[in-house]
């Protein structure tokens, strides 16, 4: 299995953090891995996306021109990037932060109020685990117990009070997308 992603939004929005997060997770599941990033030349407030792909077999490349999952933090990073989602892939929005999108109807929007989750269990800077907690509830493409450890090991390379944050809030995304779930049953 092959997943091609794109992770985009505004520069300070862990946008970066939270590709890089789901990559070294993958790793420690033993899967092949790119990592590839790109930001404005504003950094902070400018924008910022990056590629992830995660495969069973070597990649040949880590550009991803059609993803299989899209996850999105601001409106322009929406209008940029949308068109290019394979169908019946995943779309993960902000939807804190953006209004619910017009898509074709092959797509699975999943919407997520990530800064508002973020926000109430630590600051709205978390938001970007929030999304990466419902990414691995939704798509099943880790374990959740990998990506523990990335924070465990230091991978991640934050601060021991940092991590826990992190663990929280990816917690919350995961218990986000659970609920979310169970109302639909």
């Amino acid at each position: 299995m092959t997943y091609k992603i794109i992770i985009a939004g505004s520069g300070g929005q862990g946008i970066l953090f939270l590709g890089k997060s789901l990559a070294f997770a993958s790793m420690f599941e033993g899967k092949e891995v790119t990592w590839f990033p790109s930001y404005g030349a504003e950094m902070r407030g400018g924008t910022a996306n990056c590629t992830v792909v995660v495969a069973d077999e070597m990649i040949g490349s880590p550009v991803v021109l059609t993803p299989d999952i899209l996850v999105i933090m601001n409106t322009i990073s929406l209008d940029k990037f949308l068109p290019k989602l394979a169908r019946k892939g995943y779309l993960f929005y902000d939807s804190s932060l953006i209004p619910p999108p017009r898509v074709k109807h092959d797509i699975r929007v999943v919407p997520v109020p990530a800064t508002e989750i973020a926000s109430s269990v630590a600051t709205t800077k978390s938001a970007n685990m929030v999304m990466l907690g419902a990414i691995i509830a939704r798509t099943k493409i880790l374990d959740p117990q990998s990506l523990m450890k990335v924070f465990d090991t230091g991978a991640g390379s934050s601060p021991e009070a940092l991590s826990n944050v992190n663990l929280r809030t990816i917690q919350e995304g995961i218990r986000y997308i659970e609920n979310k779930k169970s109302c639909h049953n």
